[in-house]
C-alpha cells in the first residue's frame, strides 16, 4: 500500500512538471486586425512570440508579453506599465512589430480566435494612442493554438491569456 502511494505521488509530480511552460507550436494561425500578416518565424519576425512569451525585446530587459484576466481584453495597470516600457524602446528603434493575441483553451476555437484578436488590438490601440504609428504595427491572433503551458488548471490557463510583442528582424537589433 505504501509503495502504491509513493508511486502515485511520483506520477503526480511528473504530471505537474509536464504542466510547466511547455510550448507547443501547432503552426496554425489566423491573421487579423492591423496590417495583418501571418507573422511568426516565416515573416522575418524575431522574438519569442507565440512560441513562449515571457521573453524580452532585443538588447533589453523589457518584457515582450502582457497578460489578461479570464475573458478580458482590457489592459491592466501592470500591462500598461510593460507597454509604456515597450513604447519607449519603439520610439528609439525604427522598424515593424507584430502583436500576437493568445487565449487559454477554454471556450470554442472561434471565440478564442476573436478574443486573441481583441487582446492584440487592445495593445495596438494603446501603442498608437501613445504615439507609435499604426503603420509600424500588425496584429495576429492564435486563439488557443499556441499555449505556453498545457494543463487543465488556472496555473496554466493564466499563462496562455496574453499578447506578445514580436519585433521584425533587424529592428533595434
Amino acid at each position: 500500500m505504501r509503495g502504491t502511494r509513493i508511486l502515485g505521488a511520483a506520477a503526480l509530480a511528473l504530471m505537474l512538471a509536464a504542466c510547466a511552460r511547455q510550448p507547443i507550436d501547432t503552426g496554425q494561425g489566423y491573421s487579423g486586425g492591423g496590417a495583418g500578416g501571418a507573422g511568426g518565424i516565416d515573416s522575418g519576425m524575431i522574438g519569442t512570440g507565440g512560441l513562449g512569451g515571457g521573453g524580452v525585446l532585443p538588447g533589453t530587459n523589457i518584457g515582450d508579453t502582457v497578460w489578461f484576466l479570464l475573458d478580458q481584453s482590457t489592459l491592466s495597470a501592470q500591462a500598461t506599465s510593460v507597454l509604456d516600457q515597450q513604447i519607449g524602446w519603439l520610439q528609439a528603434n525604427p522598424g515593424r512589430i507584430e502583436i500576437e493575441g493568445h487565449a487559454d483553451e477554454r471556450g470554442t476555437e472561434q471565440y478564442n480566435i476573436q478574443l486573441g484578436a481583441r487582446r492584440a488590438a487592445a495593445v495596438r490601440d494603446y501603442m498608437v494612442s501613445r504615439g507609435i504609428p499604426d503603420s509600424r504595427i500588425s496584429t495576429n491572433t492564435f486563439g488557443r493554438a499556441r499555449p505556453i503551458a498545457t494543463c487543465a488548471d488556472e496555473s496554466c490557463w493564466s499563462q496562455n491569456r496574453r499578447a506578445v510583442t514580436v519585433v521584425a528582424a533587424g529592428a533595434g537589433v
